[in-house]
């Protein structure tokens, strides 16, 4: 069993500590005075060694925003007022991506924005954050800060809200779904049950999240490895509207899958809700639907067994069509290994007609060349690819049967 001071030691040797630019951060913002310290995920991270994708970093420091950004303008240090009236600048120096927050605590907050006032008490600060595990701060020699206690609940993978868990939902109500979050990717989906409580009552209060900072919560959660216990309990809880079947086509889908997916996963929840509901529910991207509409149009014409179409119109989206057929179908693992088979078996050419072909044969541009170009790509299609060039002509209707 790894000891706590062997955890906490990490810090010391950890890579973004040591790094130039970061160390060069610190002494700009009085970090050998204590003034600023790093806080938050990367210093929970680095505590539990596990990896993060995201390489940024946040400082919390003493200096007010206009002294944060005087000293870095005078440094050359690239400075973006991203969130000045909270107290955040960012900072990029080289590679290097800082958000420096100057230490705060909140006068009034309406669930949505809060009004804050800056200080210098490190310990107000760590109260007005959400979890125990993120109010924890290094130094610039990577001494820990953990002025609430949050080291045990952070090995221990409890996510516990800071103070009163009604009070902190009231501040921002964003943190009933950073509650579920955090439960799933730092607390192994088992809910601290003082802070599901205050997230059952806050359920009918989250109308006022705005859909965007709720798909951001949303999408970061299904891009985890485990999650669909945790998406139960919120559909349980009044605060996720999914339909029951959908939570079981998404935990059957986390039990089967190898590497789940977002995109999948959304391909799933599609399924049963429809890709316009989900869109403004969520306020997904175009993008993001749009690849989720694909891996479902491949599930369907996979579970119907039309893989020489899936394989052709959608190649990018075969791994995860399959994976995703194989739910929808309720397929065997041989099942699904056979289809993975046959479609690695296929060769899939390029279609050997173009519009040109038609219109040497005469018929004019327009919607009708279209559409018989269309029918003439199904036909082989459906022939395995097996419908060379001049079968393909030979099949054509000629423009005095269309018109």
């Amino acid at each position: 069993m790894v000891k706590t001071a062997d955890i906490v030691a990490r810090l010391k040797s950890a890579d973004w500590l040591r790094r130039p630019e970061t160390q060069l951060l610190w002494a700009l913002l009085g970090g050998e005075s204590g003034r600023t310290r790093a806080v938050g995920g990367i210093v929970r991270d680095t505590l539990l060694d596990r990896p993060r994708g995201r390489t940024d970093i946040d400082f919390a420091t003493e200096l007010p925003p206009h002294e944060v950004t005087l000293r870095a303008e005078r440094a050359g240090v690239a400075v973006h007022p991203t969130g000045i009236e909270h107290g955040t600048v960012t900072l990029r120096l080289g590679a290097l991506v800082a958000e420096v927050t100057t230490l705060r605590e909140d006068v009034e907050t309406d669930g949505r924005r809060a009004v804050v006032k800056f200080g210098t008490d490190w310990s107000r600060d760590a109260g007005r954050r959400d979890f125990t595990l993120n109010a924890l701060y290094a130094d610039m020699d990577g001494e820990l800060f953990d002025p609430l206690g949050g080291l045990d609940d952070c090995i221990v993978g409890r996510i516990r809200f800071i103070g009163d868990p009604a009070q902190r939902i009231a501040e921002d109500r964003l943190r009933v779904y950073r509650f579920f979050r955090f439960s799933a990717s730092h607390g192994g989906e088992k809910f601290d049950p003082e802070g599901l409580d205050a997230c059952r009552e806050a359920a009918g209060r989250l109308g006022a999240v705005s859909a965007e900072r709720i798909g951001a919560e949303i999408k970061r959660m299904l891009a985890l490895p485990r999650v669909a216990v945790t998406l139960r309990a919120m559909v349980d809880a009044g605060i996720l509207h999914l339909s029951q079947e959908s939570v079981r086509l998404l935990h059957s889908y986390e039990r089967r899958a190898r590497r789940p997916d977002v995109a999948a996963r959304l391909a799933l929840i599609i399924a049963e809700t429809g890709s316009r509901q989900l869109k403004s529910m969520w306020r997904l991207s175009n993008d993001d639907v749009a690849v989720a509409e694909a891996i479902l149009t491949v599930a369907r014409l996979l579970s119907a067994y039309e893989l020489n179409e899936a394989a052709y119109r959608h190649p990018a989206a075969l791994a995860d069509g399959i994976e995703v057929a194989a739910v929808l179908a309720d397929w065997t693992d041989a099942g699904r290994l056979a289809v993975t088979e046959q479609l690695q078996s296929l060769n899939v050419p390029r279609f050997p007609l173009g519009g040109d072909d038609l219109v040497r044969l005469g018929m004019r541009p327009g919607k009708a060349l279209g559409v018989e170009l269309d029918r003439l790509e199904q036909l082989w299609i459906e022939s395995g690819f097996a419908l060379d060039r001049d079968a393909l002509l030979a099949k054509v209707e000629r423009p005095e049967t269309l018109r």
